[in-house]
């Protein structure tokens, strides 16, 4: 890479990974857990941001500096737990100096898992799509837990491997998904004061959308617009809004658009479909199918018996 060319380096196996780092060959050409303890040479971190063919699952004890993680760039001074999929971009660039290392970093390619459940299930994990500035803090009882399976799966690697092994390493990450799962849970709960203050946040950037009605020039405002102005990442926004509310950021929208709906149709003569083209819906059949889905009435039948 070129001084000052900021284009990611893409590692497809784990073997790039292990030699770029300076790592001894992995155990295992789909599988990887790095440890600090277990590894007793001093890593070469390449310099600017990358991108993985594969999951990556690490715990860190503390972050300085800054990290680049997707297209933004957040500050650290805790640690706690990352999670990225596939394609994503991970890693500071030259300019910057990042410090504090991985405990444990578990690098599972997607061809492990073909065969088993986990393959279609992991994609469903909101977390693999969260900003690092949403990773998961551990107590110290969680992160025993966190610790305890990365351990087992690194025990599972160092011994031979058999026919059992990826059925047993299989078993292992599935428990740490479902772990981490109930502790961002639990994060979201403990975490409430900050997520209600997010929701307050939201509530305003959807009423200026609407207030100001960007919704005529911009149409429907999306999940992405939204977790755009708050600074978190659309999966994170949905997951929070299903702890607060029951509602993902979609059906959230949808919730605001009906409101907005009723009061225009309560206080204005305006056509039904001019207050779905208000509302920045470009054909009003899918307004009013939207708004009877949602109050089990036509736009006109509550505004009928609204008056």
């Amino acid at each position: 890479m070129k001084k000052g060319d900021n284009t990611p380096l893409k590692f497809n196996s784990l073997s790039e990974v292990h030699k770029a780092f300076g790592l001894r060959k992995p155990l295992h050409p789909l599988i990887s857990l790095i440890s600090d303890k277990a590894e007793r040479v001093e890593m070469i971190r390449p310099s600017g941001p990358h991108v993985l063919n594969f999951y990556k699952i690490s715990y860190r004890p503390k972050f300085a500096g800054k990290l680049r993680y997707g297209q933004d760039y957040y500050d650290f001074d805790e640690g706690g737990l990352l999670c990225a999929a596939p394609g994503q971009i991970v890693g500071g660039n030259a300019e910057e100096e990042v410090t504090g290392c991985s405990i444990f970093a578990l690098l599972i390619h997607p061809d492990f898992m073909l065969g088993y459940p986990l393959a279609k299930k992991i994609k469903q994990y909101g977390f693999f799509s969260y900003s690092a500035n949403e990773a998961l803090h551990l107590s110290e009882k969680e992160k025993a837990t966190i610790i305890g399976i990365f351990k087992n799966i690194e025990d599972e690697l160092n011994s031979r491997i058999d026919d059992f092994s990826q059925d047993v390493i299989i078993s292992q990450i599935e428990l740490l998904l479902n772990y981490a799962n109930r502790f961002y849970k639990r994060q979201f709960i403990t975490r409430k004061a900050a997520s209600h203050h997010l929701l307050q946040e939201l509530e305003e950037v959807l009423d200026d959308y609407f207030n100001n009605e960007r919704s005529l020039s911009d149409g429907i405002p999306t999940v992405q617009y939204l977790a755009e102005k708050l600074n978190i990442s659309p999966s994170y926004l949905s997951d929070m809004l299903r702890s607060l509310t029951g509602q993902n950021a979609q059906q959230h929208i949808h919730t605001k658009l009906i409101e907005k709906a009723k009061e225009k149709l309560s206080t204005t003569s305006l056509l039904v479909s001019e207050v779905a083209y208000q509302l920045g819906f470009e054909h009003s059949q899918s307004f009013s199918k939207l708004f009877k889905t949602k109050t089990k009435l036509s736009p006109l039948e509550f505004r009928k018996a609204f008056n």
